[in-house]
């Protein structure tokens, strides 16, 4: 080829000298091709990048349908196509008919020619084009280990079977004894589930706060101070992966790369990886028209079942380089100094410290009623519970972003359950069970808090139902559990990972016992219960509710959200909120265990979230 591409750029003034220079050397250092450093690390927009080859007479073609021959395609491995953004497709006229978006990468012109012992036709493409259509037609090996690894090598940790048969023979029993008992003895089994179920969630509610009270003292003995930040060496630094699942964000791309852009970490050791589902052609084409330069690189998941978050994290797994590895969100804001204080505090920490949890909160907090509870919820959730749990050495189950693992470690564990919808709650048990540790780090991630009602309703339905699938799928064995994490991981496990959704799915009977007693007459509830009985009911209902407001006032103190304060004692509405949810998650674990209820981001009116008051 007589012209050279990087030349080319440099002469059209889209490209310094400076950064050719740059694009060379990591280009050989990492042995990915020159097009690909260039528009992956921030050096050049894919639009000005075009505009340099269509002045130079090259001509982009549409990509999609054109035929292939899986004889041709066997030759090249997908790892070596997405690195050099190139795919031969087929032989055609004695010439192998080769897509690339740089017609003048040397080596891989040198690789056809001695693979496939013929001359390339070139076909100029887009490097999404090409991207897309090489994870399609060479991804189905890559597409399988991210669905069936875990499933393949530890199967008694897979979510993929819902129930379990012996779980499903002590449920029914369990439903054939109180049906036989209610038919039988109406009144005594009715005094025996009210019970029960009342001092469940006195228990549960006040063991949350023991563990919120516990937290309260944790004043982070791991905490990174920025001294120790400062003492970073740039050029010391491990490269860092980061995962970005999106599914339909297109609006929020841009924002996205200006987070990115944030973050106090050397942009070459950064080895960011946006996961884009193959149907997703809005997200794909937001990105090819983005008008600046993009600081990731795109990851096409192919398209199996279950579609789900873990499913593409696992996948975007196959392609990722660094020594650590997070995850976050289209619209997550991190503490621009986050992964420098993870790197530092892994160096602190004992070999044994897989996973580094930063908190999370929102920066739309005072936006209205809901914005207002979930800041409450997030805020004694992260700065208390989980610090609690981390003090008493119990299974942490991880939050949906911003945690931070060690790579070998997360791939040893089998990565993340594609089949479990709170994927990370159920690795942090699945870590703590083989003896790993997680860490709590004095970082936080601000998010969007979900502002609509029935959004949130959704959104909380799923992670309701993962709660539910990793309880289920833990408590297969209950002797093996604790023989894993021991008696007191074990009750921790219990109270903490199932007593949560048990206890948003018992409130509203608790109430409606209360509400009876308000509005009917109480000789009418004295036949079905006798005073002591129904005054416990309510004494267990009012006591819990007081508990859990005086949780959610805790929660402002740690990041002076004073303002916050009252909301607390709405509490009991918002846990209303939670029941209609784990009652519809509690559905779709029945009918729909696999489904991803999409969570709809962008909603919120507040225009300028990087002004966050930390």
């Amino acid at each position: 080829m007589s012209i050279s591409i990087p030349e080319l750029l440099v002469n059209d003034g889209f490209i310094t000298p400076g950064d050719q220079g740059k694009i060379h050397a990591f280009a050989a250092r990492s042995g990915s091709s020159y097009a690909k450093i260039a528009l992956n690390f921030g050096y050049i927009s894919r639009k000005n990048y075009e505009r340099s080859l269509i002045n130079a007479g090259f001509v982009f073609a549409p990509v999609r349908e054109e035929a292939f021959d899986i004889e041709v395609l066997k030759k090249i491995e997908l790892k070596f196509a997405n690195d050099h953004v190139a795919l031969p497709l087929r032989i055609e006229n004695n010439k192998v008919v080769t897509l690339m978006t740089d017609p003048s990468n040397q080596l891989f012109i040198d690789f056809v020619r001695f693979t496939y012992d013929l001359e390339p036709e070139i076909i100029v493409a887009r490097d999404l084009d090409i991207t897309w259509l090489s994870h399609k037609l060479l991804g189905e090996k890559y597409v399988k280990s991210s669905v069936y690894e875990l499933l393949r090598r530890d199967p008694s940790s897979s979510a993929s079977i819902t129930f379990t048969t012996p779980q499903l023979v002590f449920i029914f029993a369990l439903i054939a004894v109180t049906t036989i008992g209610l038919v039988l003895r109406f009144k005594d089994t009715s005094i025996i589930i009210n019970v029960i179920i009342s001092m469940f969630f006195l228990v549960a509610i006040i063991f949350k706060l023991f563990l919120a009270l516990v937290g309260s003292r944790f004043e982070l003995h791991q905490a990174v101070t920025k001294s120790d930040v400062r003492n970073i060496v740039d050029d010391e630094l491990p490269q860092y992966t980061i995962l970005l699942p999106v599914y339909k964000e297109d609006k929020l791309i841009k924002k996205l790369i200006w987070n990115l852009q944030s973050l106090d970490y050397p942009r070459e050791q950064l080895d960011v990886k946006l996961l884009i589902e193959e149907d997703d052609d809005k997200t794909l084409q937001a990105v090819q028209n983005l008008d600046f330069p993009a600081v990731f690189e795109v990851i096409v998941v192919p398209f199996h079942m279950p579609k789900t978050k873990p499913k593409a994290c696992n996948y975007g797994l196959h392609f990722s380089k660094g020594k650590y590895l997070t995850i976050y969100d289209a619209e997550d804001i991190p503490d621009t100094d986050q992964l420098k204080k993870v790197v530092a505090l892994f160096a602190k920490l004992p070999e044994r410290y897989i996973c580094i949890q930063s908190a999370l909160n929102y920066f739309n907090r005072n936006e209205n009623f809901l914005t207002r509870m979930f800041t409450l919820e997030y805020s004694y959730w992260f700065d208390y519970m989980l610090p609690g749990l981390d003090t008493l050495d119990i299974p942490i189950p991880l939050g949906g972003t911003s945690n931070h693992f060690k790579m070998d470690a997360l791939i040893e564990l089998g990565a993340w359950d594609p089949f479990n919808v709170t994927e990370d709650a159920d690795l942090g048990v699945r870590a703590y069970a083989k003896g790993y540790k997680v860490a709590i780090v004095n970082s936080t991630t601000y998010e969007e808090a979900n502002n609509d009602p029935l959004n949130w309703i959704r959104q909380r339905s799923r992670w309701i139902k993962g709660y539910m699938q990793t309880y289920l799928v833990h408590m297969r064995n209950p002797a093996t559990l604790i023989r894993k994490i021991g008696f007191k991981g074990f009750l921790g496990f219990n109270f903490f990972v199932g007593a949560t959704s048990a206890t948003f799915l018992v409130y509203p009977l608790l109430l409606a016992i209360f509400i009876s007693y308000l509005v009917f007459d109480l000789s009418t509830i004295r036949t079905l219960f006798p005073d002591w009985v129904l005054f416990m009911a309510i004494f267990n209902l009012m006591v819990g509710n007081i508990l859990m407001i005086y949780v959610n006032m805790m929660a402002v103190f740690k990041r002076r959200y004073f303002e916050l304060i009252l909301f607390a004692i709405a509490n009991p509405v918002y846990w209303l909120m939670h029941s209609a949810a784990a009652y519809m998650g509690l559905y779709q674990l029945i009918t729909n265990p696999f489904y991803w209820e999409k969570t709809n981001h962008g909603l919120s009116k507040v225009n300028n979230p990087t002004n966050v008051v930390k």
